[in-house]
């Protein structure tokens, strides 16, 4: 019973998670369609790549017992996908300066990865010490990863603007990590839980600040769209007076 509901929450978990990497599919159409990164940062991107490739590594047979964690396996080798795709569309649409940074983020994330699978592979021989090592690098990245949205959520509340903080990543976001919170506690494994425990609250948190902040940016906009409204009736309004003046003249 008790590895049945692990694996239908680990079912779970990979739905979440796909939605969660799918989400910014739109954000990434609009770049490609402005061909413009605008203000959108590939830092969270960048990370996420890292976790999902370490995350993968520990679900492999080479670190994990056999395919106990074949879930983590696969949603993370579909994340590697999605970001490896995403960044390079970044990569692709950004300036000269944005291309450089990228660069400068991206080697040290595949140094770090190749790094860490390489002496878990030959400098440990046991799935025990394999699991504590990796597993350790993966908590912080993880835990770096729920972080990096703090920069957007900072941006919203200075702002009063959730235009760089799309709905459905902050949603799926929480989906996802409550779900593999959940995972982790009945796997009784902490490497899988304890990042979640921090990832839940933070993507409850974006939702609360959506809600907060959504209406106003909708306000703003009437604002906008009444204020250009009223600039329109001006200009036609001086047309007028003006085509009066010049016909008693």
């Amino acid at each position: 019973m008790g590895d049945t509901l692990r694996l239908a929450v680990g079912v779970m978990g990979n739905a979440a998670s796909m939605l969660l990497y799918s989400a910014p599919i739109l954000t990434f159409y609009r770049i490609i369609r402005k061909k413009s990164t605008e203000e959108f940062s590939c830092v969270p991107y960048i990370i996420a790549l890292l976790n999902c490739l370490l995350y993968t590594w520990y679900g492999l047979p080479v670190v994990s017992y056999r395919w106990e964690n074949f879930p983590v396996v696969t949603i993370n080798g579909l994340g590697i996908l999605f970001e490896f795709s995403f960044i390079f569309i970044y990569f692709w649409f950004t300036s000269a300066r944005g291309k450089i940074k990228v660069a400068i983020t991206v080697i040290p994330v595949i140094l770090v990865f190749c790094i860490t699978a390489t002496i878990s592979a030959f400098a440990l021989h046991d799935h025990h010490h394999r699991k504590i090592f990796v597993g350790s690098v993966a908590l912080v990245v993880s835990v770096a990863m729920y972080g990096s949205p703090l920069v957007v959520v900072k941006k919203v509340i200075m702002t009063h603007s959730v235009e760089y903080m799309p709905f459905y990543l902050s949603f799926f976001s929480f989906l996802a990590s409550s779900s593999w919170m959940a995972y982790g506690l009945l796997s009784h494994d902490l490497f899988l839980a304890s990042p979640n425990l921090l990832g839940s609250p933070l993507g409850f948190l974006q939702l609360i600040l959506y809600c907060k902040y959504r209406k106003t940016g909708i306000m703003e906009e009437t604002e906008k769209w009444d204020l250009e409204k009223n600039e329109e009736k001006s200009k036609q309004l001086q047309l007028v007076i003006n085509d009066s003046t010049n016909d008693k003249s």
